[in-house]
């Protein structure tokens, strides 16, 4: 992990240090029902800000219709949990929540109008995360998004 501060509280040190394991280059491939028989292929890197608070998550994928991303993922002690702030090249921003637990990442959004939530599990040896993406347009009923998997460069 980058630069630790002395003043992080214990809590917050163990969550940070749990997300080492995304810290890297990876590859992605994106599966979406609307684009049968097309793989959609981009970057992501995960590295740390000075000080080590802040994990940056940048985003870019081959294709015009998905958006390149940044994701600032930090440690709410108060909450106890992640928070990810989003934002992408078409001038989106959305905050989310966020676990990284024994192997299962999950990111979720719960908003009236659009919730999304994305559940990845990752392999033993932690080089690829296999998930997906859902979405509810209504806060009840839940439909696949797209398929996303990581694949870790070495």
């Amino acid at each position: 992990m980058g630069e630790e501060k002395d003043s992080q509280a214990p809590q917050q040190q163990a969550a940070l240090k749990r997300l080492d394991v995304l810290v890297g280059e990876w590859k992605v491939e994106i599966l979406h029902p609307l684009m049968p028989g097309t793989t959609i292929r981009g970057q992501v890197s995960f590295e740390w800000l000075a000080g080590g608070y802040f994990l940056l998550e940048r985003s870019s994928v081959e294709h015009p219709d998905f958006p390149d991303g940044l994701f600032i993922i930090g440690f709410d002690e108060e909450a106890g949990q992640y928070k990810m702030h989003y934002f992408d090249s078409r001038g989106i921003s959305r905050v989310y929540e966020m676990s990284l637990t024994n192997g299962v990442w999950k990111v979720w959004r719960d908003d009236p109008d659009f919730s999304q939530r994305y559940i990845g599990m990752f392999s033993d040896d932690g080089n690829t995360i296999t998930g997906n993406w859902e979405i509810s347009r209504d806060g009840s009923k839940w439909e696949h998004d797209f398929d996303l998997t990581y694949r870790k460069v070495r």
